[in-house]
């Protein structure tokens, strides 16, 4: 992966107003990869006090989010496909890691897992991204590819 589009990609992730508001960290970046934490707090409990789906969906959305701009080439959700498993603990730390299946000039489909702390394996997603054919805004111009 290009030094200078991981450098652009950490700086607009760490400024990203909802990944603050939910607490999520990247982790790892790397070409169409990408790993993101969080941790499940009270303000994140579903009515019977399980993590909201909401939560972990956007826990694997961010994932999602870094790995398939990861080439610097703009792309945008077109569909993802969650199936829940399995409610953390209170407390939890929450790991995403989204990995590239396949990708085309146009297209670019994703396996992500959502775990625990301990391995426990919360959900998993298959989604799929349109890729624009420009590069993502905040890099440079003629980066990206």
């Amino acid at each position: 992966m290009n030094e200078e589009t991981r450098s652009a990609i950490l700086a607009q992730f760490e400024d990203e107003p909802f990944g603050k508001k939910m607490g999520i960290r990247l982790l790892e970046v790397d070409d169409g990869y990408a790993r993101v934490e969080m941790y499940f707090t009270p303000d994140m409990e579903n009515m019977f006090g399980m993590a909201h789906g909401g939560a972990i969906f956007s826990l694997m959305d961010a994932a999602f989010e870094v790995a398939s701009n990861s080439h610097g080439t703009m792309a945008v959700a077109l569909s993802m496909n969650i199936n829940y498993l399995a409610s953390p603990a209170a407390g939890a730390k929450l790991i995403a890691e989204a990995k590239e299946i396949n990708k085309t000039r146009r297209t670019a489909a994703y396996g992500i897992r959502a775990t625990d702390d301990r391995e426990k394996l919360l959900a998993t997603c298959q989604s799929l991204v349109y890729r624009l054919d420009r590069p993502v805004p905040f890099l440079k111009k003629g980066m990206g590819g």
